[in-house]
């Protein structure tokens, strides 16, 4: 059988409560913290400031915002959304422990809730989805839930 190139995410009719996956991994560079500081302006010493970070505040580097790793392991799952995501609705957001400039994060998901909607076409998915650093410490959890196109779905 021949490899084929998934070209779409998966569709509500694929997913199943208890099924785990993991994406691949990201490093976090300076330039990811500087680009996104200057994108959303939030400018707090904590982030901005290398002097601050040397003071003891941050005694293992460069602290990244918990959004910000939160936005890239978003990043890191669009494909499984890519044309079947319809909308993200909700999430349970906690921050285990700080990430640094240098760590590498990679998402492991379980899917722990799949329900039809009482539209046709669609369905609700909730995840829990655990950002990981390569030495296997959580950085961040969250259960978003978010509604899929089924396939095939006439709307």
């Amino acid at each position: 059988m021949k490899d084929v190139l998934r070209t779409t995410g998966f569709y509500f009719d694929e997913v199943e409560v208890g099924a785990r996956f993991k994406t691949r991994s990201r490093t976090v560079t300076e330039a990811d913290l500087v680009g996104f500081c200057n994108l959303t302006w939030m400018t707090e010493s904590l982030f901005t400031d290398t002097e601050h970070a040397r003071d003891g505040a941050a005694a293992h580097g460069r602290v990244i915002p918990g959004v910000m790793v939160y936005a890239m392991a978003e990043g890191l799952l669009t494909h499984t959304m890519e044309g079947t995501g319809l909308a993200f609705l909700h999430a349970d957001f906690s921050v285990k422990r700080p990430t640094y400039v240098g760590d590498t994060i990679y998402v492991e998901v379980e899917i722990i809730e799949a329900r039809q909607t009482s539209k046709p076409g669609r369905g609700l998915v909730r995840s829990r989805n655990r950002v990981l650093k390569a030495d296997g410490s959580e950085c961040i959890v969250y259960e978003p839930l978010r509604m899929l196109r089924r396939r095939n779905a006439n709307f």
